[in-house]
């Protein structure tokens, strides 16, 4: 019974989400500290304001309702998701299509190999004649319009 818990604790994607989520949490509190230092402070001297909107709120029927909090949180987040963005989804997309494959990099035709029906040696798939046994074939209509090549008869 534990020894299943053991393996379940000690397989890499458990460590790794782990590492993420301590990680993450500490992002959350750099992040949050940054907004509510620089930040919102910033925003008061913008607005005319204090700048702290932690203790804002409005009262209806003698309920308070923080809503300053929740411009705090929504700060934060915006401050993470720019970082996030800018600092690991805009770097991995360049890194992405540096190494995906071009699409208007040239094809090369004599790639794509198949059998001669009567030989069975390799030819290129839009040959129309082998060049083992000299028999007449039929090219391949998809490796035709890859190599942007009119459909012979």
């Amino acid at each position: 019974m534990l020894s299943g818990f053991k393996d379940f604790i000690l397989r890499g994607n458990v460590i790794s989400m782990a590492v993420g989520l301590a990680v993450g949490a500490a992002f959350t509190a750099v992040v949050t500290g940054f907004s509510n230092g620089f930040i919102v402070p910033l925003i008061g001297i913008i607005t005319r304001g204090t700048g702290d909107f932690s203790k804002a709120h409005f009262t209806v029927d003698g309920v308070k309702f923080p809503y300053g909090l929740f411009v705090s949180a929504a700060i934060a987040f915006l401050i993470t998701a720019a970082v996030l963005y800018f600092c690991v989804v805009m770097p991995m997309a360049k890194v992405q299509d540096r190494f995906a494959k071009n699409a208007d990099e040239p094809v090369d035709i004599k790639a794509a190999l198949r059998d001669c029906p009567r030989c069975y040696t390799e030819i290129p798939a839009i040959a129309s004649r082998c060049a083992h046994c000299t028999s007449e074939v039929e090219p391949d209509p998809e490796a035709l319009e890859l190599a942007k090549l009119p459909a012979q008869r």
